[in-house]
């Protein structure tokens, strides 16, 4: 028993004290929600409190209710599909997966699709196919990923240790899991790191958590001729920033360059679990019967609303309207920025999935718009995340606006 552990319960089998127990006493400490805002139910851009308070709601669950909270279409197909059948398996067909993975190769570069049941899952799967492909092509040596410092992949093992980020990393990945990472848009140095062992590329076009920072088109060319060089998969994380977040369906698109794998999930689903990755034909092809597989992905609920999401997101017109509404909002954060230099530094990002670098703290203006009815995120380095609904009417933007207004205020007086 050397070197082993044990761990006992405080509980000892007995039952708990509920006088004494919080209401999140039975879950793992890893979240910390503050204990007294707790929503009922959504509509749109807003949330409802038990109490009955209305929020404006600019994180949509960190993007992922792309089109608002309970919209009517996401409802209608799911409650539709709640009535006939919920679950299969893989090992049958599943008409609605084959109809969601026909359109999304319809409408991007990829060719083949695996559904998974989140962002995190869809890297992994994308991990496997880039070393599946190599070893398809007689390359089983060629197994090393390349990440960037900055990037976020998730949280599983393989997704982190992709990403290099230490601190998540601690006491959780005690080798290097055959990754590779190189500063931010450091092109000389991806050079460099490039060898006999490299598989691929990871990336995100815009980072989420590092800091809402698009990565330059140029950078991108570049990083897609250095894949066709050395015979690498390309492989992007839109998990955040694709399903039109940026005012194109996929952010790639805003560079010219086309990828070999790309990931997606939170937007896909508008709020019902989704992850999906799409490759290229040849890699696809590679992942074989019986080399990667999910109980739930592709499932028939899942399926359903992704593709009333998709109903939405490829209606004419639609991802004009976001990339009209995002230059709206960030013409109008900008100039914010410039009214009050002593409290924010810049606004950036890309269509609307917008980071405010702020010279105080952040958490502390975090909370300060929350006491305001206004839900935002944290990004980076003291960053604001906004991330509205990509159906956000005009009327919610202005509102927001005022909201950011009147707190810069307050704070650039103190």
């Amino acid at each position: 028993m050397s070197g082993i552990i044990v761990v006992s319960s405080s509980n000892n089998g007995g039952s708990k004290d509920s006088t004494t127990q919080g209401p999140r006493d039975s879950l793992w400490p890893n979240y910390s929600p503050p204990e007294e805002l707790v929503f009922s139910h959504g509509k749109g851009s807003e949330l409802y409190t038990l109490e009955g308070d209305v929020y404006l709601d600019f994180l949509s669950g960190i993007a992922v209710t792309s089109f608002g909270h309970a919209h009517p279409h996401l409802v209608a197909a799911l409650n539709e599909q709640v009535g006939k059948l919920w679950h299969l398996s893989n090992v049958f067909r599943i008409p609605a997966a084959e109809q969601l993975a026909d359109r999304l190769t319809e409408n991007s570069f990829a060719d083949k699709v695996f559904f998974a049941n989140s962002g995190t899952e869809a890297v992994e799967a994308g991990i496997k196919a880039i070393r599946g492909y190599q070893a398809a092509c007689g390359c089983r040596d060629r197994y090393r990923i390349i990440g960037f410092t900055g990037s976020f992949h998730g949280r599983t093992l393989a997704a982190l240790a992709v990403a290099g980020n230490k601190s998540q990393m601690k006491d959780f990945i005690p080798m290097d899991y055959g990754f590779d990472q190189v500063e931010w848009e450091n092109l000389e140095l991806l050079k460099q790191t490039i060898g006999p062992n490299t598989a691929g590329i990871i990336l995100e076009p815009v980072q989420g958590e590092g800091g809402i920072r698009p990565i330059s088109a140029g950078f991108m060319r570049e990083v897609k001729t250095l894949c066709e060089e050395h015979g690498l998969v390309l492989m992007l994380d839109e998990v955040q920033c694709g399903i039109g977040r940026t005012g194109k369906l996929f952010a790639h698109l805003h560079s010219g360059v086309e990828p070999d794998v790309m990931v997606l999930a939170k937007g896909l689903g508008g709020g019902f679990p989704v992850g999906a990755c799409l490759t290229t034909e040849a890699i696809g092809n590679a992942m074989v019967v019986g080399t990667h597989g999910s109980t739930f992905g592709g499932n028939p609920l899942a399926m359903a609303v992704g593709n009333a999401v998709m109903d939405l997101l490829l209606e004419s017109g639609r991802l004009n309207e976001v990339a009209r509404k995002a230059n709206y909002f960030r013409k109008h954060l900008q100039k914010l920025v410039e009214d009050f230099p002593e409290v924010l530094a810049s606004a950036h990002g890309l269509g609307l999935m917008i980071g405010l670098k702020c010279k105080v703290a952040n958490t502390d203006m975090l909370n300060k718009l929350r006491e305001k009815k206004l839900v935002v995120g944290t990004s980076g380095e003291n960053m604001l995340r906004l991330l509205p609904p990509l159906n956000v009417s005009d009327e919610h933007l202005d509102k927001a606006l005022g909201i950011i207004e009147e707190t810069l205020q307050e704070f650039q007086s103190t």
